[in-house]
């Protein structure tokens, strides 16, 4: 429901820890756009296309001739708009959308529209029209289509076909949600329909990577659906019905060969595991195709130029790629080898052939991740492998933490995932941040390299992040012991986790507790239940009232449908009659009498997911019971600060605050 931020600054002064550092990365280093945002193959492996705001104030897409003495050439740029979302069409040919990673999170950024260019920068021409913003050059087109076009699918071209169309849906809201697929030649704008007729209340599909469509999702009150539709037919099958809390199996993906791939419930957790559908049954495989031991199966197939399925990326603690394909699976050992201590994520084309082309991001916990190519025959004179560019040049993996998951127990005997980072040379406890996640049923943390908590670790911090019950990726069991639980167990599993880690010496006894969302609803909550633990808390962008998260109000705004309010929420937070006791219990308005530490509270005044009436009756309540807040709202920000300015106005503010009451 409530998701985690992208990189809410999080800023904390450095304090007297017991290791000596030299003068951390200031904050913009951590939080500011990367040097490289999307890196995509052309079609060939020939060219490499990125987008880069490096040296410039917008992203721009940026396209790269990967033979030798090759360049890059500047193919789009907006004085106001940042490219997003870049797709090949063909070895010649790029679609992409455009954003403003200026605005507020808060503002109408509108449609992203859709744009075309060679790979030599012209002609560019707008194939969809962006929502309340003008055309290209203020030009007029007639056959641009209205900004309710959605790309959903690119084809690959074929052998003796190029491919120049792109799959869309023209989407409606309201009443009756429907998506209508389309064709458009992104050579000369015309379309041409879809033969296709989706299922009564259908809200979402799921196409091949041909675009045709496969998948069709239904949902009609309390009830879900999901219907298939075979390579060469127009008649969909249903292949399953539930409630919306009880999906039989989740479907995964399919591919231009007919084979579904499904993630069903195993063991006594109740972990996905992924596995091939068998029409036959009507249920799928018995043998599962990839099972990860301690985690949900989350991930992604692999598919060659034909189509067929060679692998699937799978995430543990952190991400890996199964190959089914020998060579490739020969060819990530070797990579493995070569970049030893790393993830080293394979995008190739021909993707085994001896003359396979690849391109490698390798990344770590300390390394945000270097772009590597690799071509199986390069030209005379040339390497096989090369180093393209950093992600984010500006940091340094030797001043970065280490990030590691640690399994220890809850007090009621539950398996609890918590995630610690810290710098290395750090000896002894040191002063902790207790990171909560937003969601709360999302996957808090991978390892990889983390802003918020390589930022409080450069500061001289422990960071302990838990996984409490109500996170997803570690079983359903895990997931399902966090409903009705809000501020209770839940609340319980995040104190275990500091008390844990200062029994192991990791954390010292000064500590603060810090969220946004349902984190800064915990962090809250973390002051009432456990206010020996925690000296102070950071909450932004936090629920703190309770029944008006589940009841809604006709005067507040939200986003939260009446379906998920009477549907879900009960079932997930409580019933806004049968259990008005549980939630005053644990709403913080409620509770702020018995808050006695230090608080700082900073919302988004557009926040429509948790919205401003929540910070405001906070502080009204905190300020009657004698304990006034620190306050800050931003301007044009919804769920998430999406303004640099902001970001570094928040962390300055963070960071006075945590100073004055970690100090020793």
């Amino acid at each position: 429901m409530f998701t985690r931020l992208r990189a809410a600054a999080l800023a904390l002064a450095c304090l007297g820890t017991q290791h000596a550092q030299a003068a951390p990365p200031p904050a913009e280093v951590f939080f500011k756009d990367p040097d490289i945002g999307e890196a995509v193959l052309s079609p060939s492996g020939r060219r490499l296309a990125i987008t880069s705001a490096k040296g410039t104030p917008r992203a721009a897409l940026v396209v790269y001739d990967l033979a030798p003495g090759g360049r890059g050439l500047r193919a789009a740029q907006f004085p106001e708009a940042d490219v997003v979302n870049v797709h090949w069409v063909n070895d010649e040919r790029l679609v992409f959308g455009v954003t403003d990673f200026s605005a507020g999170s808060g503002r109408p950024a509108g449609a992203p529209g859709l744009f075309t260019v060679k790979t030599d920068g012209s002609p560019m021409r707008q194939l969809v029209r962006r929502q309340w913003k003008p055309a290209i050059n203020d030009g007029r087109d007639d056959r641009m289509l209205d900004w309710n076009h959605r790309l959903v699918a690119v084809p690959p071209s074929r052998p003796g076909k190029v491919n120049e169309e792109v799959l869309l849906v023209e989407f409606s809201s309201g009443g009756n949600h429907v998506e209508t697929p389309v064709w458009l030649n992104a050579v000369n704008n015309t379309t041409r329909s879809v033969d296709y007729k989706e299922p009564l209340h259908t809200v979402g599909w799921m196409a091949d990577s041909l675009g045709e469509p496969r998948i069709a999702f239904t949902q009609h009150k309390d009830r879900r659906a999901a219907y298939w539709q075979p390579p060469g037919s127009r008649t969909w099958t249903q292949l399953y019905e539930s409630d919306l809390l009880g999906l039989p199996y989740r479907i995964e993906a399919v591919d231009d060969t007919g084979a579904l791939f499904v993630s069903r419930f195993e063991g006594a957790q109740r972990q996905r595991a992924l596995a091939r559908y068998d029409f036959a049954s009507g249920a799928p495989e018995a043998k599962p195709l990839v099972a990860v031991p301690g985690f949900d199966f989350a991930g992604d197939l692999v598919t060659n130029e034909t189509g067929r399925t060679v692998g699937v990326r799978v995430v543990a603690d952190g991400e890996t790629t199964i190959w089914f394909d020998a060579a490739m699976k020969a060819f990530q050992e070797r990579t493995d080898s070569l970049f030893a201590g790393r993830i080293n994520r394979i995008d190739c084309r021909r993707c085994g052939a001896p003359d396979m082309v690849a391109l490698v991001r390798s990344y770590s916990d300390r390394d945000p991740g270097r772009l590597y190519l690799f071509q199986g025959k390069p030209p005379e004179g040339e390497k096989s492998w090369r180093l393209f560019r950093a992600v984010r040049e500006d940091i340094k993996p030797d001043q970065m933490a280490t990030m590691e998951l640690q399994r220890i127990k809850a007090r009621d005997g539950l398996d609890l995932p918590v995630w610690v980072t810290r710098h290395p040379d750090a000896k002894g406890p040191l002063p902790a941040v207790v990171l909560v996640h937003g969601g709360p049923w999302v996957r808090g943390s991978e390892w990889r390299w983390d802003a918020e908590a390589q930022f409080l670790a450069s500061r001289g911090y422990v960071v302990i992040a838990p996984e409490f019950r109500g996170s997803a990726g570690y079983g359903s069991v895990h997931l399902e012991a966090g409903f009705r639980q809000w501020g209770q167990a839940m609340q319980d599993d995040v104190a275990d986790a500091l008390r844990w880690a200062q029994k192991e010496g990791i954390a010292s006894d000064k500590a603060c507790i810090a969220g946004a969302s349902y984190g800064g609803y915990s962090t809250l909550m973390g002051l009432v239940r456990d206010p020996a633990l925690y000296r102070c808390g950071v909450a932004w962008l936090a629920v703190t009232d309770l029944d008006l998260l589940v009841q809604g109000s006709w005067w507040v705004d939200d986003d939260l449908d009446n379906d998920y309010r009477k549907y879900q929420m009960p079932e997930r937070v409580g019933d806004a009659v049968k259990d008005a006791a549980m939630l005053a219990a644990n709403s913080p308005v409620r509770q702020a009498a018995r808050i006695k530490a230090p608080v700082l509270l900073a919302f988004g005044e557009q926040d429509q997911r948790v919205p401003l009436a929540h910070g405001k009756r906070m502080r009204e309540a905190l300020r009657a019971a004698g304990n006034d807040p620190v306050w800050v709202t931003y301007s044009g920000e919804a769920h998430g600060f999406g303004v640099v300015k902001n970001q570094v106005d928040f962390a300055e503010r963070m960071a006075a605050f945590l100073a004055k009451h970690l100090q020793p």
